[in-house]
């Protein structure tokens, strides 16, 4: 795309946690990253929420603050790790008192409350298995993910349960019981979670643990059918850990704020277990994206590292660097992203307002943990995904005309060598945060592997460095008069204009080409739909891209997205072809 390298910056004196990043892929050993945790006393196993809160209690941690959460008003609530450990294993103890034990499955539907951390980690100590909800899904995704995940226990609140959970209880017999947060008076068949806390002590001790049975249960939607619950265990902890302190550069004493909700993977993984095990405090802020508060908060809690989503970086593009100059940010050392690709412009961007480039990261819920990622001390090429994390083996898997690895029904896939190949991306199983199956389809889960490898379903590129390139996921793949196109480099040439904010990009069928390139534009403020602007797009985007460019141009001021911050591509297509939308319970609202 023509931006050039940028070096990889000074942060704050402090050498980064990977310096060589060739020595580090030779030596490390999944092994040896294991020997960073404890486990369990007397050699009982290995528990993420001793790793994460629970071994700190007995040295210099203890009274350190471990969760720091703001309320929508700003009110602050401060747990120490010492606190933590009380509240969480209060929690254990109510799931032994209510029934739920090992492998029983404890959903969450609550905003961004410190009760919602004191729910994932006990339920963790009672090495019964936690599955997170958006509490922005209506009560039909609620009760196909509470009954496709056998839900035994939610905790939620007396608005969420009113509204969302009520009307579909009774279609779900297996959901025993029904914890109520915040409130005195609760609804009948729910129980209050402040006096079931009360009642229990703050005294637990973890069982015996497994490293391979089953801790976390995420769910994923395709583009059709029924969500796929993937399903990781306690073991993931070794590389929420490692990828942490590698790819996020953290350590004890950062203030860490991962933007993301719990109720998706990366708001459990980051924004709940890593930089806990790390001894870093977690902040977490419960109102939804505003510009002033945002910077307010990264000024005022003094944050070190922070880890948020191209969405929310675009968004906060739109208002220039101003915003971001106008507030003391000297505490910030790592800024990175995650979500979707991205765009080159974004990366640069992050050195106009903050003095540090975004280091952009790939993984999926699938592998639980970031596998692909622009290290610290390493210089970043805008746009570019990174390079792999050290233990994680990539492979580029030559495609068929679907956009996927071909040979995936017989398993005689076949790489792509040398500078410049792309294929679909392809992961080496091992890792301990690899998701270990699709509850309840065992069959989906035999289709994600192929030939030895994981088959990730995205396209990219690798360079002659060993960079990779996020292409386009393969069902996203524009087919246009024998090339295959990848509508983020599109979306990215576009954002390069001055009068665009964002950009996603469809193939919109065609008789001639077979797809031509469609693109709706979101413009930034100032900027007005025109004829005069479509044409002038149309024409930047040749110059850029020649026949790689959009033909049509669409403005549209709120395109749609998941929470996670990805441009939902196939809804664009679908409302652009009068196409059932599928599943739409991850879109987030417009704000």
């Amino acid at each position: 795309m023509g931006w050039e390298t940028i070096h990889k910056a000074e942060h704050h004196g402090l050498p980064p946690n990977l310096e060589d990043y060739a020595e580090a892929c030779a030596r490390f050993t999944w092994e040896q990253a294991r020997k960073a945790l404890d486990g369990l006393p007397s050699g009982r196993g290995l528990n993420i929420a001793h790793e994460a809160v629970d071994r700190h209690t007995a040295g210099q941690l203890r009274d350190e603050t471990a969760l720091r959460c703001l309320d929508k008003r700003g009110t602050v609530t401060d747990l120490t790790y010492a606190q933590l450990q009380g509240e969480t294993n209060r929690f254990a103890n109510v799931l032994r008192a209510l029934g739920a034990g090992k492998g029983d499955r404890v959903f969450s539907l609550l905003g961004r409350v410190p009760e919602l951390y004191v729910v994932a980690l006990g339920t963790l100590k009672n090495t019964s298995v936690f599955s997170p909800l958006f509490p922005a899904f209506g009560p039909e995704p609620i009760r196909e993910r509470l009954g496709l995940g056998d839900g035994k226990v939610l905790v939620t609140s007396p608005e969420l349960y009113a509204r969302k959970v009520a009307p579909i209880r009774d279609e779900l017999p297996g959901l025993a019981h029904v914890l109520i947060v915040g409130g005195y008076d609760v609804p009948p068949g729910t129980i209050s979670f402040r006096e079931i806390m009360e009642d229990v002590a703050p005294v637990f001790e973890i069982p015996p643990t497994d490293p391979e049975d089953p801790a976390l249960l995420h769910f994923t939607s395709g583009t059709t059918g029924r969500p796929k619950g993937a399903l990781h265990v306690h073991e993931a902890v070794v590389a929420h850990h490692a990828t942490a302190e590698f790819a996020l550069d953290l350590r004890a004493g950062d203030v860490f704020w991962c933007t993301a909700d719990p109720g998706w993977v990366t708001g459990t993984s980051y924004g709940i277990i890593a930089p806990l095990t790390h001894g870093a405090t977690l902040l977490v802020d419960a109102a939804e994206f505003d510009v002033r508060r945002w910077y307010r908060t990264l000024e005022e809690q003094r944050v070190t590292v922070w880890y948020t989503a191209p969405t929310a970086l675009r968004m906060l593009m739109r208002y220039g660097s101003e915003p971001a100059r106008g507030h003391d940010l000297s505490a910030l050392r790592f800024v990175a992203s995650v979500g979707e690709a991205l765009n080159p412009e974004a990366v640069v961007w992050g050195v106009e307002a903050f003095g540090l480039p975004v280091h952009d990261n790939w993984w999926q819920t699938e592998t639980g943990a970031i596998m692909i990622s622009n290290f610290a001390a390493m210089d970043i090429r805008p746009g570019s995904m990174g390079r792999p994390m050290p233990g994680i083996e990539v492979a580029l898997l030559e495609r068929g005309p679907d956009g996927r690895a071909l040979g995936r029904a017989d398993g005689h896939v076949r790489e792509v060598e040398g500078p410049g190949a792309e294929g679909e991306l392809a992961l080496r199983p091992g890792w301990p945060s690899m998701f270990r199956g699709y509850l309840h389809e065992d069959a989906r889960y035999g289709e994600a592997f192929a030939g030895g490898w994981y088959l990730t379903g995205d396209v990219a590129r690798r360079d002659a460095d060993g960079y990779y390139w996020f292409v386009a996921r393969a069902d996203d793949v524009i087919k246009s008069a024998g090339h295959l196109i990848g509508p983020f480099e599109v979306e990215s040439a576009l954002m390069e204009h001055p009068a665009v904010a964002e950009a996603g990009v469809i193939g919109r069928p065609d008789p001639v080409a077979g797809e031509i390139v469609k693109a709706f534009v979101t413009l930034r403020p100032g900027s007005e739909p025109s004829e005069d602007l479509r044409s002038e797009l149309i024409a930047f985007g040749r110059r850029r891209l020649a026949s790689l460019a959009p033909r049509e141009i669409e403005f549209e001021p709120h395109l749609p997205h998941t929470r996670s911050g990805k441009v939902m591509r196939r809804l664009l297509k679908a409302r652009e072809l009068g196409l059932p939308e599928g599943d739409v319970s991850t879109l987030e609202r417009t704000p």
